[in-house]
């Protein structure tokens, strides 16, 4: 966040200073402006950046940048751009889904707070809990390797291919290298399952609550969510049952493994009856596997993958490296057997041809690496730490919010607020005392039982930014609750 706000105010600083120079003007090194204004080289090649692509300074390789020789342009008027409410408001003969997208719970994941605001909303790890030495060692080694920007096979590289098969079938080799394809992350391979594997207009089964981007991507490709209520022990089969039963479904997407946003793990006992009430319906389930690599350094041994235990071909698994590296490492993997496959393949080709070759080698110099598992351990110990001390602060500071459930993986924490509790009204005055919160009725494809609220304990510094934020949150629910 300090970076982000540097490159910001150094940005408007240099734009005050262009009135010095004339059209076409030499303006101070990048080494004069680093002292200048006690900022990183790294910032300063940001911030000029920012201005060239304002086209108020122009770079010239070797000799330095300059002030643009053509004013700045003033204002575009805007434009009348009504006409489109109507356009993209028309519906066709038997179009049976609204073709808004409502991505308001993706984008509470994804937009960087402003600074000061502690992010207890994001989906991802904070910086200092990512591999980012390793990453750019991997990076380098990458665009060296012979071919390193040739196109790369449609399916993706027949190598990493064969690791993400030893990820997900296990020791038995269960998935073959033939029955994967590397994807640009997950939500780009659950939004190819979902295409592929259900008609518009068509009902697909999901866990309530579940993820926000699961739901927007559904809706987006014409689908209608229906809920399927999950508990401590993950999905209720007998409501899955009766909701294959009820609606026709062919699709169920859940997530066995600390789901988000309960952290639920799907039970042993579940996990047999969902393949087969599955397999007896004729109906896919999607895997989507997405916190694997999130395990806490006090779990019990995990429960192999659903795919791996379905020779029948019914499950259709998602999984992805970015949750545990960076949000921009998007490389994930689909897998699949049968007809199911080659139009999963099908709809990737028409979306985006291939995943780009740099990044694949990236990806697999980084998994092949002796640091990789270290990385992952030091992840899996610094996510309890981090979770203990969540856990114990909200017991301590918000006795009014109920965890009913702490998840040996993972990233976050769900909570139960009291009946009534205005979901909106406790996030706002959260971000008005410096914590950014995530409510639960994005997570709900229909009327929430209660009112919600998601902890991450992954997005933030360390254990002192979790006990001030929940010192911050206690303040906004004495507004909000009293």
């Amino acid at each position: 966040m300090q970076q982000r706000s540097s490159v910001a105010e150094l940005v408007e600083s240099l734009r005050r200073d262009l009135d010095r120079y004339s059209p076409g003007e030499k303006l101070p090194s990048s080494r004069a402006l680093v002292e200048r204004h006690r900022v990183s080289p790294v910032t300063v090649s940001r911030a000029l950046a920012a201005l060239v692509a304002e086209g108020l300074v122009v770079t010239r390789p070797g000799a330095g940048a300059f002030r643009a020789d053509r004013p700045r342009a003033g204002a575009p008027r805007p434009g009348d751009t009504s006409w489109q409410e109507v356009s993209l408001s028309v519906e066709t003969a038997g179009e049976s889904v609204p073709r808004s997208v409502d991505a308001s719970g993706v984008l509470a994941t994804l937009a960087a707070p402003p600074p000061g605001i502690l992010e207890f909303n994001g989906g991802y790890l904070h910086s200092s809990l990512q591999p980012e030495r390793a990453l750019a060692a991997a990076l380098a080694r990458a665009g060296r390797r012979p071919g390193a920007w040739d196109r790369p096979p449609v399916e993706g590289l027949p190598e990493l291919r064969a690791w993400f098969a030893r990820e997900i079938g296990g020791p038995a080799g269960a998935i073959g290298a033939s029955d994967v394809l590397v994807t640009a992350g997950g939500q780009s391979a659950l939004t190819s399952a979902l295409r592929a594997l259900a008609p518009p207009g068509a009902p697909v089964l999901v866990e309530s609550p579940t993820y926000p981007g699961m739901l927007a991507t559904a809706r987006a490709s014409g689908l209608r969510p229906v809920p399927v209520p999950v508990d401590a022990d993950g999905v209720r089969p007998d409501l899955l049952a009766e909701a294959l039963r009820a609606t026709g479904a062919r699709v169920f997407v859940c997530q066995p493994l600390f789901q988000n946003p309960t952290g639920a793990m799907l039970s042993a006992e579940r996990r047999r009856e969902v393949l087969a009430i599955a397999r007896e319906a004729g109906a896919f389930v999607v895997e989507d596997d997405f916190a694997r690599r999130l395990v806490h350094e006090d779990a019990a041994p995990l429960a192999a993958t659903l795919a791996a235990d379905d020779p029948d071909g019914a499950v259709v698994h998602v999984c992805s490296l970015t949750k545990a590296t960076s949000p921009s490492l998007r490389v994930g993997a689909l897998a699949a057997r049968g007809p199911a496959l080659e139009r999963l393949r099908a709809i990737q080709v028409v979306d985006s041809f291939f995943v780009p070759r740099p990044l694949q080698e990236t990806a697999l110099e980084l998994v092949g690496a002796p640091s990789w598992p270290r990385h992952l351990r030091t992840v899996a110990a610094e996510l309890r730490t981090r979770r203990e001390a969540l856990v114990t602060a909200v017991r301590r500071e918000l006795p009014a919010l109920e965890l009913r459930h702490v998840p040996p993986g993972g990233y976050h924490l769900w909570l139960r607020l009291p009946q009534g509790t205005d979901e909106a009204a406790l996030a706002s005055a959260a971000l008005r005392t410096g914590v950014a919160v995530a409510p639960g009725r994005p997570y709900f494809c229909a009327e929430p039982p209660a009112p919600h609220v998601r902890l991450s304990f992954a997005s933030v510094a360390g254990t002192g930014e979790l006990a001030e934020g929940v010192r911050r949150l206690r303040t906004a629910c004495e507004e909000v609750l009293a």
